[in-house]
C-alpha cells in the first residue's frame, strides 16, 4: 500500500520531479512544492503520513523550526529531511527538532522510498554512511577556518591575551602594570602590540572585537597578580592610548 506523503521544497522543479517519481511507485503525493516559510502550515493542514522536507542549509540556525511546529501540531506526521551532505551539526539539529530521517539530495529514488517506509514505521531513516561520516567528524574534528575568535587568539602570546582581557575589563595602563607586576612602559608596549595584531586603532575597538568574536570566552582570566616580571619586550615604546 502506498504512503500518503508530501514533498516540500523551495525548488519547485526538484519537488515536482521527486513527487512524480514517487507517484509512479504507487505513493499518494498530496502536494509538490512550497516555500520553506509556509511548509509547516501546509503540512499541518494536509496531515500526511510522511513529509519530505527539502533544505539547502541544514546547519543554519532556525532551519528546522518548521519540523518543530509540525511535530507539535501533528505529532503523527513523520518528517524526513532531504538535503545536502550534512555536517554532524546538521544531522543533530534535524533529529533534535523531531525529524525521523535524513536523506541526501543525490540519493537514488529507491533510497528515498526506503527512508519513507522506515519513517512511516516509526524507525530512524538515516543511511549508515551518513552516520559513519558524522561520527568520524565528531571524533576527529577539523579546524574551523571561519572561527575568527580562535584565529585571533592564536595570533597573541599568553601575555598579550592577558593584556587584552585586562583592557576589555577597563583597566588602564597603570592597573595593567600593577596587576601583571610589570613596568608601565612595558604594559604600554604590550597594549600596542595587541592593537597592532588585532588590526584596530584603540583599546575600545580591541575590546569590542574580542567580545564580538568570542575571544574573551576562550581566554583565561588574569591571575591575582605576578611577581616581578623580568620580561621586557624589545622594540620602541609607544605612547599610551
Amino acid at each position: 500500500m502506498g504512503v500518503r506523503l508530501m514533498v516540500v521544497d523551495d525548488h519547485r522543479l526538484l519537488a515536482e520531479a521527486l513527487a512524480s517519481a514517487l507517484k509512479l511507485r504507487g505513493h499518494r503525493v498530496l502536494a509538490a512544492a512550497a516555500p520553506a516559510a509556509g511548509a509547516a502550515e501546509l503540512v499541518i493542514s494536509r496531515a500526511p503520513e510522511v513529509c519530505l522536507l527539502g533544505t539547502a542549509t541544514p546547519a543554519e540556525a532556525g532551519m528546522f523550526d518548521p519540523v518543530v511546529k509540525i511535530k507539535r501540531e501533528r505529532p503523527q506526521v513523520a518528517v524526513v529531511v532531504l538535503g545536502p551532505v550534512p555536517s554532524p551539526r546538521g544531522i543533530a539539529a534535524a533529529f533534535a527538532a523531531g525529524a525521523s530521517g535524513y536523506v541526501r539530495h543525490d540519493e537514488r529514488i529507491e533510497g528515498v522510498e526506503r527512508a519513507i517506509m522506515k519513517a512511516r514505521a516509526g524507525e530512524a531513516a538515516v543511511a549508515p554512511q551518513l552516520l559513519q561520516g558524522a561520527f568520524s567528524e565528531l571524533l576527529n574534528p577539523a579546524a574551523q577556518p571561519d572561527d575568527e575568535g580562535q584565529r585571533l587568539l592564536q595570533m597573541l602570546t599568553p601575555r598579550e591575551v592577558e593584556v587584552l582581557v585586562r583592557v576589555a575589563d577597563g583597566e588602564d595602563t597603570r592597573l595593567i602594570a600593577a596587576g601583571m607586576g610589570i613596568a608601565p612602559s612595558t604594559a604600554r608596549t604590550h597594549v600596542q602590540r595587541v592593537l597592532m595584531k588585532l588590526g584596530v586603532g584603540s583599546r575600545l575597538e580591541a575590546a569590542a572585537l574580542a567580545a564580538r568574536t568570542g575571544l574573551l570566552d576562550r581566554a583565561e582570566r588574569p591571575a591575582a597578580g605576578y611577581a616581578n616580571d623580568s620580561e621586557t619586550p624589545t622594540g620602541p615604546e609607544s605612547p599610551s592610548q
